[in-house]
């Protein structure tokens, strides 16, 4: 995932939740021809991959052909000409992978109104452009009650990059299901200041190992903290793919992308014409496929599996995580009884829940 420290909230939280609408639908002028530009490579192992994996998905699902290209930073100068060069071929729909494509693409949205854009974890949206992110907060909170009902000690840990809403949610969602299975548990959290360095994940992983504790999450690109869990003799939690792949004795199980499940449908939207892209971008969870769980190692005991499970078919029935009472580590309420947390508070989230011990 893709965001900088100081990313904006939602614009629904900016104009407190009032109503944006387009003039009419958008219709393409010709059948879709639907390209992606890559962030990273193709083979990153985790955000990147997981976009490939769906890109093949989809294209079973459309009977299309859909070309890519690899590694286009989060840089104008290189987003702008890439994105040129299929739509110069024809492509009218071109979809993109990184927050930092957000302006550009807004941008390229209004010099080309007759092509379709969509951009994952993106912050702008318009009558033909179209930003989606996922409740990762949702599969991360099973990932969590896993992590509970595993560990011995009650200490988990949980690698992370920035102090940002998008990943504070999971650290929050993550401990909050580790109490549903053990509510003395606690989640030491360390930010390594990057998405993608496996050096500073390393020392975070291993300095929690030190610790004691026995089960590590991660809201990091690499699967390095679940490879020391595993050299550690102790478990872990992926994120954006499944990281048993990696780590198969120490990966329990890892909140992972489903993005063809989103993307198929939005794109035949987008083909049957008259889209109309959501004016403060899309949000789905598990329900509409943005995010899940891969669940479980085989060493997670049948009645935990079963209970996380039960709590997955509660989220798709409607279940809100963060829905109150909740108050924060300093015993701030938070969330009201018989409220639950907004999108644009999630945006926002810049507290955590008691339980979190977080660390730099």
């Amino acid at each position: 995932m893709r965001w900088t420290i100081s990313i904006p909230v939602l614009a629904a939280a900016l104009t407190g939740g009032a109503a944006i609408a387009y003039a009419a639908g958008f219709t393409l002028p010709a059948p879709p021809k639907i390209a992606f530009l890559y962030f990273m490579d193709k083979s990153d192992g985790g955000w990147t991959q997981a976009f490939e994996e769906a890109r093949v998905k989809v294209e079973k699902s459309l009977d299309a052909q859909i070309p890519f290209v690899e590694g286009v930073p989060e840089v104008a100068g290189q987003i702008t000409p890439a994105a040129e060069r299929f739509i110069q071929r024809g492509y009218n729909v071109i979809i993109g992978t990184a927050f930092g494509y957000s302006d550009t693409f807004k941008e390229l949205s209004q010099k080309y109104p007759k092509v379709a854009f969509l951009n994952a974890s993106g912050t702008t949206n318009g009558s033909n452009l179209e930003s989606f992110y996922g409740r990762t907060y949702e599969s991360q909170y099973l990932c969590g009650m896993v992590a509970g009902g595993m560990s011995k000690t009650g200490k988990l840990g949980f690698v992370a990059a920035h102090p940002i809403g998008p990943v504070n949610w999971t650290i929050n969602a993550y401990e909050m299901g580790a109490q549903k299975m053990n509510p003395k548990a606690t989640v030491t959290v360390i930010f390594t200041g990057a998405w993608n360095d496996p050096v500073k994940e390393r020392a975070a992983a291993s300095a929690m190992a030190d610790q004691g504790i026995d089960v590590i999450g991660q809201h990091v690109d690499t699967p390095t903290p679940q490879i020391v869990a595993q050299e550690r003799g102790i478990y872990g939690t992926g994120h954006h793919r499944d990281f048993r792949e990696f780590a198969p004795k120490a990966t329990l199980c890892s909140s992972v992308w489903t993005w063809d499940s989103f993307l198929s449908p939005e794109l035949k939207k987008v083909a049957a014409g008259n889209w109309e892209p959501n004016p403060y971008g899309a949000f789905p969870g598990i329900k509409d496929g943005g995010t899940d769980i891969a669940c479980c190692n085989a060493v997670v005991p049948k009645e935990v599996a079963d209970k996380v499970m039960a709590e997955r078919d509660a989220i798709i029935a409607g279940k809100k995580i963060f829905a109150g009472p909740i108050k924060d580590i300093a015993g701030t309420e938070r969330v009201a009884a018989n409220a639950s947390l907004d999108d644009g508070g999630l945006w926002k989230m810049d507290w955590y829940v008691p339980g979190v011990i977080t660390q730099k």
